[in-house]
């Protein structure tokens, strides 16, 4: 009852007062607008995210196709093909004889040629003593050879085929008509790169002296190991094996100064002059 005598009336049951009413609409209101900021949040991460993951299948798409024309180019286009073969170190043999050999085909793709191939193909050639075969990008190829010298000569005499040049290894590569001026003749059964009296002998005549090698003018050997030579003014130099080639040169120099005809360095600590 209140001071003037009225009786409150009693609340409605299941009834709130305005006030709980007005604040369960504020909380619905803070919760709506919370979902409506989470679905905004949401969407302005996962855009950025979107973005990110379509740049990088186009980037991926890119690097596919990127490499995709790349091995075309490289692999299956004339556009990087063969337009040109160098051929470096060539003298005595032919330049165009070098490239027929090679058989390199015109426009073929730098990365498709066999390189080991063209340089055992070059390799077969009499004069040529080894090869090297690179790229020179974008559409050369190069060929270094370097040709056989030679280091004496023999005669297969009447009827026989003329005058073969020897290279110090034994090899027989070319045939000449005349005689070379210059060269040591070759006094042996047979000539051949197969042959150990014939490397024996050429191995030496390969590595003495130039002074030496000039006044040589027959070489001949029955072993590996009896190798003699003849020189211009008339004297014969036993030299015997190849080996101690420096030590026999000079101990030869020392006794051509004496009176002589046969110079023994065979035993380079005991020569003999007789």
């Amino acid at each position: 009852m209140t001071q003037t005598g009225e009786r409150r009336r009693p609340a409605e049951p299941g009834r709130r007062p305005s006030r709980d009413r007005a604040g369960a609409d504020r909380a619905r209101r803070a919760k709506a607008r919370r979902g409506k900021r989470s679905v905004q949040d949401r969407r302005r991460t996962t855009r950025p995210v979107k973005r990110r993951e379509i740049r990088r299948r186009w980037v991926a798409l890119l690097s596919v196709l990127t490499v995709v024309a790349l091995v075309y180019l490289l692999w299956f286009s004339s556009m990087l093909g063969v337009q040109q073969v160098d051929v470096v170190g060539a003298s005595s043999v032919p330049a165009d004889q070098i490239r027929g050999t090679a058989a390199v085909p015109d426009q073929k793709p730098m990365l498709r040629l066999d390189t080991d191939e063209i340089r055992d193909r070059v390799a077969q050639m009499p004069g040529i003593a080894t090869v090297d075969v690179s790229r020179s990008w974008p559409s050369t190829l190069e060929i270094t050879v370097t040709e056989r010298a030679a280091i004496a000569f023999f005669d297969s005499g009447p009827g026989g085929d003329g005058v073969h040049l020897v290279d110090g290894g034994g090899v027989v590569f070319k045939t000449v008509k005349e005689r070379p001026a210059g060269l040591p003749e070759l006094k042996l059964p047979s000539v051949s790169a197969d042959d150990p009296v014939t490397r024996a002998v050429t191995g030496v005549l390969g590595v003495i002296p130039l002074q030496l090698l000039k006044q040589v003018t027959t070489a001949t050997a029955k072993t590996p190991g009896s190798v003699e030579f003849a020189l211009a003014d008339g004297k014969t130099v036993r030299w015997g094996t190849p080996a101690d080639t420096e030590r026999k040169a000079k101990v030869l120099a020392a006794l051509l100064t004496r009176e002589g005809k046969v110079f023994d360095v065979s035993a380079p600590d005991l020569p003999t002059v007789s």
